[in-house]
């Protein structure tokens, strides 16, 4: 029986380190960052295991088989309906401003997706303006409601959208919800969604979470859009879930989250409508593209150009970073960045001191207190870093600053659902509007400015003066950023 045992735990042996072999040549020849596979080794190797087991959950790239098939199949008559878009009167190219046109570019020669002008952009930086308006529209609808958000938990002015969204679907409205498994299991669990569902609502779960997929797909990879669209002719996105802030992770220990959306009319809407349609597609294998925008631009119009720019599997590698690159290296007098994780890739990290080097104002705007404490330690990793470059950080104590927001020379702007970490960059569905509009543009550098003055700038030496013990932290989990 000793024999057997020895023979056992000798097998055991080697079959552990032939599974750590054979996952160590996956890591090698997986082409991404040397950070990222590094990082892996590092988990694997130290972490006996359960690292492999770590790997085998979060460490590739898996959309699903069905939902990959589908993508795939997806991506040309997708790719056809944004490649018309470039017949519509809306995209002229004449009369771009220098940064969309190089965007514009991008996005049409990468994806087929051109920017679009004739919109009308409203910014709403309030959680009461937000919902109340959502609630507004949705009691003007007349044919349709397509939403998708990560986060729906229900409570306070979330409960009155459930309501709106009810008496609509009464009236004939057809809508349909998208909403992430892993992000709203307190409203999958509510009696929202028996009581939707019996009014005709349509509620798909997005990338839902279960022990009995964990081997066949991804289970960090989210749905993390937020996209409104009501009637084809209005629509919403931004950083804001559909959440009421007074009632959402109140015992955090971070204050209110503070957010913005964008409320948009114009050829721009029927864009959000195709990447829910592309969205919910994935999930259920249902199409149902909208119709391409009717241009109602006249010579005497304001133009207004928005880039819609989504990412995620099925959309081009790298797309959005490829985006946040080019507009800080066409800017020439400031950048100024919002975001609530901050985590960048090397390149990212690298543009960003680059840009301050070459003498163009970088300011950086990250919340005080994460509801992370794993990314709020990796963030300040980065601080002595980006401050020796001459980039400027403040760190937000009137909340969880959670606006993502990109700001360049007070002319252009990038808004949406992406933050600056792998996560949003490399793996989520996220969205992202560029804005070439003047008007807009200063009101969302107002409101950065307004978040500013709520926070504290950390100066070099104070910074070189923290503690050991924080530095240690800082070191232990920058070790981990690559796959924050």
């Amino acid at each position: 029986m000793e024999k057997f045992y020895h023979f056992l735990t000798l097998a055991s042996i080697a079959v552990y380190w032939l599974l750590v072999v054979g996952v160590t040549l996956r890591v090698v020849f997986q082409r991404r960052a040397v950070s990222v596979s590094l990082a892996w080794l590092m988990i694997i190797y130290i972490i006996p295991i359960v690292g492999v087991f770590c790997y085998f959950l979060f460490g590739e790239l898996n959309l699903g088989r069905k939902r990959a098939d589908r993508a795939r199949e997806m991506l040309k008559p997708f790719a056809n309906w944004f490649t018309k878009l470039n017949d519509c009167h809306a995209h002229d190219t004449r009369n771009f401003g220098r940064h969309i046109y190089r965007i514009d570019e991008l996005c049409n020669n990468r994806l087929g997706l051109p920017a679009l002008s004739g919109n009308t952009l409203a910014l709403q930086d309030s959680p009461e303006q937000i919902l109340h308006s959502i609630i507004d529209d949705i009691e003007q609808a007349q044919t349709s409601i397509r939403m998708v958000f990560y986060i729906w938990h229900p409570g306070g002015l979330a409960d009155a959208v459930s309501s709106a969204l009810i008496q609509a679907a009464k009236r004939g409205v057809k809508i349909k919800l998208l909403l992430d498994s892993a992000g709203s299991p307190r409203f999958f669990k509510s009696h929202w969604v028996a009581m939707m569902r019996s009014a005709g609502i349509e509620i798909v779960q997005a990338l839902e979470v279960s022990p009995w997929r964990i081997f066949l797909r991804r289970l960090d990879l989210r749905q993390h859009r937020k996209i409104i669209v009501i009637d084809d002719e209005i629509a919403y996105t931004g950083s804001m879930n559909l959440v009421d802030p007074a009632y959402f992770k109140q015992g955090s220990g971070v204050g209110q989250w503070i957010d913005i959306m964008v409320r948009i009319t114009g050829p721009t809407v029927n864009v959000l409508s195709a990447i829910h349609c592309w969205d919910w597609e994935v999930e259920t294998g249902s199409r149902s593209l909208p119709q391409p925008p009717v241009s109602r631009l006249s010579a005497d119009d304001p133009l207004h150009p928005i880039q819609v720019v989504p990412s995620g599997p099925g959309m081009p590698d790298h797309l959005i970073s490829q985006v946040l690159t080019l507009a800080m290296n066409q800017a020439n007098r400031s950048v100024r960045i919002t975001t609530p994780y901050f985590v960048p890739s090397a390149g990212l990290l690298e543009t960003l001191k680059l840009t301050a080097q070459r003498g163009v104002i970088v300011e950086l705007i990250i919340p005080h207190k994460n509801d992370s404490l794993m990314v709020q330690w990796a963030s300040r990793a980065f601080y002595s870093e980006l401050l020796k470059s001459g980039v400027k950080i403040f760190e937000f104590y009137g909340g969880l600053l959670h606006t993502k927001s990109v700001v360049i020379d007070q002319e252009f702007c990038l808004v949406g659902t992406v933050n600056m970490d792998m996560r949003s960059l490399w793996l989520n569905f996220e969205l992202t509007l560029a804005i070439d509009d003047q008007a807009f543009t200063e009101k969302m550098h107002l409101l950065q400015q307004s978040y500013i003055e709520s926070s504290h700038e950390v100066a070099f030496k104070d910074w070189q003066k923290r503690s050991l013990y924080s530095r240690f932290l800082e070191h232990v989990y920058y070790q981990f950023s690559p796959l924050l």
